[in-house]
């Protein structure tokens, strides 16, 4: 093959609304054009976005019950079918977020397999580039204190809703699914007639090591030249897709991408309680951003809408006095907040979580309207779901680049411009908020 192929490359239906932007970024930054659609689009708004060679559908799925699942995923899956991608996946996060009974990866491989008829499906977690790593089928995934076992990361560990207790993918997803999974381990990788014939004869889910870039090329080489067109895994799919297209020449290696230039005016709202976050809130209030606390536990005492209006009064003033609002509602898990708003919520803690998103998309919503915001930057990928709806974005399209994972985008849909940057709770600098606040762009 000496060029790409007119159809899209990939076509991706992703779990949470950060980790689908993150595919979409990584084709982007590479010189493929990319379009995020942020609920099932219409053939006449995918015609608005032609000539893409990669397109993708968030969805909230990571918080859906199985039963939920069943409802809205096939409908998705067939539509991104109907685009003549290459290769359709179920985008699920780099750190494994799920369980059986919410955001079930193991429940969209099964709805995936009996859509695309796949006897094999390829699973590819690990994303290099990100610091997440698969070895002998073992999860890791690092952070500024190293890199840990998934079953021993201080972040994913004390997860809020789906605590990791389990590195090994296919363990872990043999908790979801019947499907038989098995691992293609770092020394068949390196055998690509191995690696290919595996695949070939698998039955079932096969979970695709990586450590390096080499494993990396390895990898997109082998879904590329693959017969398996439903894969499931973490945007270490994009990347080995482009990886693997470089390296043969069929794509060049894409010019330094530059920053957008700094906000005229911007707020932060988070929903996120990883203490990465937390470090990131803090050096935020450290340079100046303004303090505001959303009163989560008011939320089981049927107080939300003061809180919320509280909040919104707060942030206006914040603006007009020239600072950035940062409106969170917790500062890591050792915060009070989370035990206190866990014990009052109770079997209920779930409806809860969504109620509260849903309050951040409004007030971030009514900034945008009545300060004319121009920038704004959500952490959590439940959240930011919950505000992308609220604000009316039905597309994104990258704009410029941050960490990996957390590009700013161009929001489609308003009527008025604007640019956005989601972020899952446990990504990005220290100094994250700043640096979108000054327009992103490679450093």
């Amino acid at each position: 093959m000496s060029a790409l192929p007119d159809t899209p490359v990939l076509a991706w239906l992703g779990d949470d609304f950060t980790g689908a932007a993150a595919v979409m970024e990584v084709f982007a930054f590479a010189d493929l054009p990319a379009v995020l659609f942020l609920d099932t689009p219409s053939p006449e708004r995918m015609a608005d976005f032609p000539r893409m060679q990669g397109i993708g559908i968030a969805s909230m799925a990571r918080t859906y019950s199985p039963a939920r699942m069943e409802r809205d995923l096939p409908a998705q899956f067939e539509l991104l079918a109907q685009t003549g991608a290459r290769l359709v996946q179920y985008k699920t996060c780099s750190t494994l977020d799920s369980a059986p009974h919410v955001g079930s990866i193991g429940k969209a491989m099964d709805i995936g397999a009996a859509i695309f008829g796949a006897t094999t499906i390829p699973i590819m977690i690990a994303a290099p580039e990100m610091r997440r790593y698969q070895a002998f089928g073992t999860l890791f995934a690092g952070t500024d204190a190293g890199v840990f076992r998934l079953d021993r990361h201080p972040v994913m560990t004390r997860h809020p809703v789906t605590p990791m207790d389990e590195a090994d993918v296919a363990l872990h997803l043999a908790q979801q699914t019947d499907i038989v999974i098995q691992c293609l381990d770092l020394e068949t990788l390196a055998e690509p007639s191995r690696a290919c014939a595996m695949l070939k004869a698998g039955k079932g889910g096969v979970t695709i090591d990586q450590m390096g870039p080499q494993d990396v090329r390895a990898a997109g080489a082998l879904l590329w030249n693959g017969h398996n067109r439903f894969v499931v895994g973490s945007q270490g799919i994009a990347y080995a897709l482009v990886a693997h297209f470089q390296k043969i020449g069929l794509l060049q290696h894409a010019p330094t991408v530059s920053g957008i230039g700094r906000a005229e005016r911007m707020a932060v709202v988070s929903g996120s309680v990883s203490s990465t976050t937390a470090d990131q809130i803090t050096w935020a209030l450290d340079n100046g951003f303004a303090d505001i606390r959303l009163d989560v536990t008011q939320v089981c005492g049927g107080d939300l809408a003061n809180a919320e209006a509280r909040a919104l009064e707060l942030a206006l003033q914040s603006l007009v006095h020239g600072q950035v609002p940062i409106i969170y509602t917790a500062r890591g898990p050792d915060d009070p907040a989370v035990a206190q708003l866990r014990a009052a919520a109770g079997d209920q803690l779930v409806q809860v979580n969504d109620d509260i998103g849903a309050a951040l998309g409004r007030i971030l919503e009514q900034l945008v309207d009545k300060a004319g915001l121009d920038r704004a930057v959500v952490s959590g990928g439940d959240t930011s779901g919950h505000v992308c709806k609220a604000l009316g974005i039905d597309a994104l399209t990258a704009a410029a680049p941050t960490i990996p994972g957390a590009a700013i985008c161009n929001a489609h849909g308003r009527a008025s411009p604007l640019t956005l940057a989601l972020k899952g709770g446990q990504m990005g600098s220290r100094d994250y908020f700043g640096w979108v606040l000054d327009g992103g762009g490679e450093r």
